[in-house]
């Protein structure tokens, strides 16, 4: 599988424009506060950037990320601006030829920007502990359109759980199917360089996520990828791919379930970018100044993580009240005390 990622990003993909899918993000859904940063990118790399959404979280300035799978460094590059001259954005990347493109303008990206604050390592994300990287020394984890590469995704996740500080994060875009990918698939060399083929269902991504760590994933946003290649097409059948981005958190109190104790956040509106609002993820846009009603876990996310400072904080855990109501589970039992002896069915 490793050769197979080499030799089509390395070697048969020379721009973007040689993808077969719409994975790749569309530069006009970039925000435009972003924009200016990517113009400061070299030519070069932003050419070879393959990558299927942004992974640009609020809140980065002065901190530690890491970029598994950096390519040619387009993401490497942005985020150098946001975290800064205080901060340090560390590049993994299997394939020589990517990793040459981005090394090549490290001189021309440091002038650009007044400071030399990205470094690449030649690394498999899968083996992230042969790095040299000390655990729990990262603020942030973000990759683009790269764990479905992977040969091996558990170990991915467990490896970047190790890295990250308590409280830290793992901000990432990836391609996923609607159902388990045929074998036939997942071996095919086209469909696997296009990030099909080893693209995980979403449900087994969500269960791999809970046992290495990450008590509760959270969906950012999410769009259906068009294949707009008639025979790849073809041969992808009946499934579905989706391009979504999700924030796992590393919180060592995050429960299973969104559980209810009553808990309550206030905005302040001073997370730049987002005066008005902040969105955590696609369940939860907390508008400036409004109450907002919130389980334990993302009480967490907010008070135990950067975040914190930009909220009040409404409550505590003394006083359970079950499933926060609206997060997909509902308890199980009947509330009728006379079902059973209305269809007349006895305990076996």
């Amino acid at each position: 599988m490793h050769d197979i990622v080499q030799d089509y990003y390395g070697r048969q993909l020379k721009s973007s424009s040689d993808l077969k899918t719409d994975a790749c993000c569309d530069a006009s859904a970039v925000p435009s506060w972003l924009k200016p940063l990517l113009a400061s990118i070299h030519p070069e790399v932003l050419s070879r950037y393959y990558g299927c959404g942004l992974v640009c979280p609020p809140l980065l300035e002065g901190c530690r990320v890491l970029d598994l799978g950096c390519g040619t460094g387009r993401d490497v590059y942005l985020l150098s601006q946001l975290v800064g001259p205080s901060g340090e954005v560390v590049g993994v990347d299997m394939t020589d030829e990517q990793l040459q493109v981005a090394r090549q303008h490290q001189s021309y990206h440091a002038e650009k920007f007044g400071y030399n604050n990205v470094t690449f390592l030649h690394g498999y994300i899968e083996k992230l502990e042969e790095l040299g990287l000390e655990p729990g020394s990262f603020d942030v984890i973000v990759s683009n359109c790269v764990v479905n590469l992977s040969t091996d995704k558990g170990a991915v996740l467990r490896g970047l759980h190790r890295l990250l500080k308590e409280g830290g994060e793992f901000y990432f875009s990836d391609v996923y199917a609607d159902r388990r990918v045929p074998d036939a698939l997942r071996t095919d060399p086209e469909l696997v360089g296009e990030c099909l083929g080893g693209a995980l269902y979403w449900n087994d991504f969500l269960e791999l996520a809970q046992v290495s760590g990450f008590r509760d994933s959270r969906l950012v946003e999410s769009r259906p990828l068009e294949v707009t290649n008639e025979a790849l097409l073809t041969r992808c059948g009946a499934v579905r791919f989706y391009s979504a981005t999700y924030r796992l958190f590393k919180l060592s109190g995050l429960e299973k379930d969104c559980e209810d104790y009553g808990q309550a956040v206030i905005y302040k509106g001073t997370i730049p970018n987002q005066p008005s609002a902040f969105t955590l993820d696609g369940h939860h846009r907390i508008e400036k100044g409004r109450v907002f009603p919130v389980c334990g876990n993302t009480w967490k996310m907010l008070a135990e993580t950067r975040m914190a400072p930009h909220f009040d904080f409404i409550g505590d855990f003394s006083q359970h009240f079950g499933l926060f109501p609206g997060c997909g589970r509902e308890m199980p039992f009947s509330e009728g005390a006379s079902d059973q002896a209305a269809t007349g069915s006895q305990c076996c």
